[in-house]
């Protein structure tokens, strides 16, 4: 996104009396009936639109205030601030009850940053939430990669074992809880887990 004040040539301290003169004088400049070649017109309408836009946004007050505070906000820019802010945001949106934009959210996390586990398990948690066969599919072979990149990970195989009961894959639901006990053998949720599939105490 374009910055406003950038768009208009005036400064972040500029009154609303210096947008507006600002941009009369741009729009008279730029207007896209100043234009006759259909590509000129075209750019000179984007243009023009972007404009507006800036002006509407800086001559109110409010939006004006709402704009800056988003502009001086840091932006992520490394795959690991995407990854990280995609994940924070993706925790409220669960809170909120928001669990396709929370999918949504924690791709974006997954993508940028492929080898964090925490993110890989809540993303795997989160389609396993998904009524959707398709998302509990995803979430089988998400889940399923944590346990490659996290062994150990008694959380990943019990998130699995629950997936893949709830998909009606009770074998494979059992070898992974059977798993998961191997790792934590006095977790107390993984052994009413592994007595709701069947399977024995060792």
């Amino acid at each position: 996104m374009a910055d406003y004040y950038q768009l208009l040539g005036v400064g972040p301290l500029a009154s609303v009396a210096e947008i507006r003169h600002a941009y009369a004088q741009l729009a008279r400049e730029k207007h896209p009936d100043r234009f006759q070649e259909a590509e000129a017109k075209q750019q000179a309408q984007r243009l023009f639109q972007d404009l507006t836009t800036a002006f509407n946004t800086l001559s109110n007050p409010k939006s004006r205030q709402e704009y800056d505070q988003a502009r001086d906000k840091p932006q992520p820019k490394t795959p690991e601030e995407i990854a990280a802010a995609a994940f924070e945001a993706s925790q409220a949106a669960l809170e909120a009850g928001q669990l396709d934009e929370a999918v949504s959210l924690l791709r974006t996390a997954v993508h940028h940053a492929p080898g964090q586990v925490a993110y890989q398990l809540a993303l795997g948690r989160a389609l396993g939430r998904a009524t959707s066969p398709a998302a509990a599919r995803e979430a089988v072979q998400v889940l399923e990669r944590v346990t490659q990149l996290s062994p150990q990970n008694a959380a990943a195989f019990g998130e699995l074992a629950m997936v893949l009961a709830r998909s009606g894959l009770k074998l494979r639901a059992q070898k992974a809880v059977e798993a998961a006990l191997r790792i934590a053998p006095r977790d107390v949720r993984l052994h009413r887990l592994a007595a709701e599939l069947g399977v024995e105490k060792r």
